[in-house]
């Protein structure tokens, strides 16, 4: 099938690499935002969030006339769904984005159309996405219910991105797509095959979800060990960063870093839709949650425990994204110890995040956002949240007479 113009719903850190991927391969693209200033920002050949490279891969779709962005969704050939899947009070998945995006395309689907969700999300969330646009449209036939013979095609195809690396990734990548149906899975392998240079393998849509849920459920375990073993480190007054690094020497070992928590749209999601799929059965990866959740709460501790030896301590905390040098905050623990500190009121709180203009609500009024060497050289307490590529560079002698709590090993 000739896809001559692919939509993509959601300009986000997905939707916006992915649309000027398609762009790059001279494709004409639709990206559809509710952001007014997301689309205002992207027609004017600009990006609204940090990473490496998509400026160029913007600035030149757009400049050339292949790619356009709107905040009414259009007439396609497919339709790519990339918006946020948070979860709600108690960890349960949150679909109503995905519910308004599949409700917002489907005046303009036409038969042979093909709609992929890309939003990670709990199993069985692409049947919904189909039923919720069958439901207003019944004068077209969806795979749940006509199979191989329906009007539109649909099928799941989940992001397994880098932050960071997102352009090299969404390039280089195998990528898993489930289909409703076989025909479904292959429409959007063809699509893919667009820009994608890694392996496309086809699966059912079922267990397309699952599989990006697994990975990311894979890490988190991982990660909740690390975690884990610092806080035990502490506890026994071990340099938990040499003691990875000895335990790793061993052939059949390879403990990951241990950080301030997990943050992300992902790893500090996608494991809870397992959970709540499968409450009874998803003991290991519930811990896991469970640890890495509770990890802010001991760098707190520790903080709180270092402020006590000063009156009214300046305590600067270095980073505030989910992960290094991106602008990303989702879910981020470095935000979350940050905002805890600034309403415990042990002193005057600064923020150090040089991917950002101007602080999150959430810290707003609280906090005061500094440049590096400012806050060094005013701060009793540093506390590094995030290894950020200016904090790697940084003179340790400007450290020496504070009290320095390294959560990212920077220091080891």
């Amino acid at each position: 099938m000739s896809f001559n113009v692919v939509s993509v719903v959601g300009l986000g850190y997905i939707g916006l690499p992915t649309a000027a991927a398609f762009a790059a391969r001279r494709k004409k693209v639709v990206g559809v935002d509710v952001s007014q200033h997301a689309v205002d920002t992207i027609n004017r050949g600009e990006i609204h969030i940090v990473e490496p490279e998509l400026d160029m891969l913007v600035h030149a779709a757009v400049s050339e006339g292949y790619l356009r962005a709107t905040t009414v969704p259009e007439a396609a050939d497919a339709f790519l769904i990339a918006v946020p899947t948070p979860f709600m009070e108690g960890n349960k998945p949150d679909l109503s984005y995905i519910e308004a995006a599949s409700r917002s395309i489907a005046p303009v689907l036409k038969k042979g159309d093909l709609v992929v969700l890309e939003s990670t999300s709990p199993v069985g969330a692409t049947e919904k996405m189909a039923q919720w646009m069958a439901d207003l449209r019944p004068d077209l036939t969806f795979p749940q219910h006509a199979g191989e013979s329906s009007d539109i095609r649909v099928a799941h195809c989940p992001e397994r991105v880098l932050p960071g690396h997102v352009i090299r990734e969404l390039v280089e990548n195998d990528r898993v797509i489930g289909g409703m149906t076989r025909k479904c899975g292959e429409l959007a392998r063809e699509l893919y095959q667009t820009f994608v240079q890694g392996d496309c393998i086809l699966t059912d849509a079922r267990t397309a979800e699952m599989c990006k849920l697994t990975e990311n459920s894979f890490r988190d375990v991982n990660i909740a060990f690390a975690n884990e073993l610092s806080i035990i480190a502490d506890e026994l007054d071990i340099n938990v960063w040499e003691l990875i690094r000895l335990a790793n020497r061993h052939p059949r070992v390879s403990i990951l870093q241990p950080g301030p928590g997990v943050g992300g749209h992902c790893i500090a999601v996608d494991p809870w839709f397992i959970v709540d799929s499968a409450p009874e059965q998803s003991r290991l990866i519930r811990t896991a949650r469970l640890v890495n959740d509770d990890k802010p709460r001991h760098v707190i501790d520790r903080v709180k425990k270092a402020a006590d030896r000063f009156k009214e301590p300046v305590i600067a905390c270095l980073g505030l994204a989910f992960k290094a040098n991106i602008d990303d905050l989702r879910e981020s623990p470095a935000l979350e110890i940050t905002r805890t500190l600034a309403d415990m009121r042990l002193g005057r709180v600064l923020a150090v995040e040089p991917n950002i203009d101007s602080l999150p609500a959430a810290l707003d009024g609280k906090v005061e956002l500094c440049d590096l060497l400012d806050a060094l050289g005013i701060a009793d307490i540093v506390i590094v949240l995030v290894d950020h590529v200016p904090f790697k560079r940084l003179d340790t002698v400007r450290l020496q007479s504070k009290v320095v709590i390294d959560t990212r090993g920077l220091l080891a």
